[in-house]
């Protein structure tokens, strides 16, 4: 089945926003990656490449958070799962040659003051990645505040990492972020509220309330 103009464009501008950001992306770098006519773009996206890089990164943050999830649910352990979930990305990222890892943080630490309209965009696709985190953790059996805590350290984590790791060249950064975000899940299930709230779980849902499961 053929792709749509529309989704061709929306594909190339996330593509370009992952490499490149979003003050060196030019329109006609769109429309060229996309093999469309210019008129196409404004055909589709009358408010031109801010419009259509809100519906990228729109379209890429549903994406993107998913992969936290799906990186740590294999594992029955979040104390596997989360060191293990950052070796990945160390892996991917040396693979595919140092590239942007995602879209989303690239034009983030870009346009912060420069585009208030964009950053706003970027700012309702992070908090969607906590909620949708937070709500992850507490289904594993952490306390809320906990589960919050710990997807925003590693969604910070993250992001920085893949920047150091870019920048040197090393898988390091991600690795070493990954142990640290390990140490403090541990810190997470030590603490009383912990197991006060596991022990509450446990005597209703048994079968959802241990944080291996």
């Amino acid at each position: 089945m053929s792709t749509s103009t529309r989704d061709r464009l929306v594909t190339a501008t996330t593509e370009l926003l992952r490499t490149r950001g979003y003050s060196a992306t030019s329109v006609k770098q769109i429309t060229v990656a996309a093999g469309v006519p210019m008129g196409s773009l404004y055909h589709h996206f009358p408010g031109g490449k801010p419009e259509l890089a809100a519906i990228a990164l729109r379209s890429a943050g549903v994406a993107y958070g998913r992969l936290i999830p799906l990186l740590l649910s294999p594992y029955p352990d979040l104390r596997d799962a989360v060191p293990a979930a950052f070796a990945a990305a160390a892996e991917q990222i040396e693979q595919t040659g140092w590239i942007n890892m995602c879209p989303v943080g690239t034009v983030a630490g870009e346009v912060a003051d420069a585009e208030p309209a964009l950053r706003e965009v970027l700012a309702e696709i992070i908090d969607e990645w906590i909620a949708d985190g937070t709500a992850y953790f507490v289904a594993r059996g952490l306390p809320e505040a906990a589960g919050r805590e710990l997807i925003l350290a590693i969604v910070t984590a993250l992001e920085g990492a893949f920047v150091l790791s870019r920048t040197l060249r090393s898988t390091e950064p991600l690795h070493t972020a990954g142990r640290a975000m390990s140490a403090r899940l541990g810190e997470l299930l030590a603490a009383p509220e912990f197991d006060a709230a596991g022990a509450a779980d446990h005597r209703e849902h048994p079968a959802q309330s241990d944080i291996r499961r």
